[in-house]
């Protein structure tokens, strides 16, 4: 097939104990998926409306590279996440049989532009500009499902500057990952390749540049890296 202009790389991500990579389609993400984060936000959580967004796939910072402070804004927030990444899709997925799609888990930040987000709610705007940004999803390498235990007490946290700023248990999400696919099959048909941001817990706060930042999902991946 001939192309009119050079088609873009596929953005990827590194797997542990491999070197093979997986291959990154759509990154699918879920808000205020812990009570307390939602509550620190000024929000409350409305268990029968999810609040789901997107992230571009090329948004990805993989590898430890260092990540670029965003422009157009004066106020750059950190939200560690625990982050699946799908090897099968469909539409319609029963809860029970969500896992079973699962290909890994890693760790990631979903980095907002806070000051950006402020302005689109109060004037009740879509905040796609405050989420969807260049290199606003740094992911660690992916750790197969097969070698994860994952169980309510699996811990989310995240560091800046050796000072730990997040601490989450997954058993504190209103949804659960099953919960959280099901959910998302019913909207969109998902596909191998998918990563799906589960929510954050409490504690985001702003992020600078040289800032230093340490991620991780105890027993599963870490993220390391620098904002420049």
């Amino acid at each position: 097939m001939s192309y009119a202009i050079t088609p873009p790389a596929i953005p990827s991500l590194p797997i542990i104990g491999s070197d093979q990579r997986f291959p990154v389609r759509r990154i699918f993400c879920i808000g205020r998926n812990y009570a307390e984060h939602a509550r620190e936000m000024g929000a409350t959580v409305d268990k029968e409306t999810p609040l789901f967004f997107c992230k571009p796939a090329d948004a990805v910072v993989t590898d430890g590279a260092d990540v670029p402070y965003p422009q157009a804004t004066q106020d750059l927030h950190h939200e560690v996440e625990l982050v699946v990444a799908l090897g099968a899709g469909g539409r319609d997925i029963p809860a029970e049989r969500a896992a079973g799609l699962v290909w890994g888990y890693g760790v990631g930040l979903d980095l907002t532009r806070r000051d950006i987000q402020a302005i689109a709610k109060a004037k009740s705007h879509p905040w796609d500009v405050a989420k969807a940004f260049d290199h606003s999803a740094p992911v660690s390498a992916l750790r197969p499902a097969g070698d994860v235990q994952l169980g309510p007490d699996t811990t989310l946290t995240l560091s800046i500057n050796g000072q730990q700023r997040q601490h989450g248990r997954l058993g504190d999400m209103v949804y659960s990952v099953p919960e959280i696919i099901a959910m998302l099959s019913a909207l969109f048909e998902l596909k191998a390749g998918d990563l799906i941001f589960t929510g954050t817990p409490a504690g985001v706060s702003a992020i600078q540049r040289g800032d230093r930042f340490h991620a991780e999902a105890h027993g599963i991946a870490t993220l390391e890296g620098r904002v420049v």
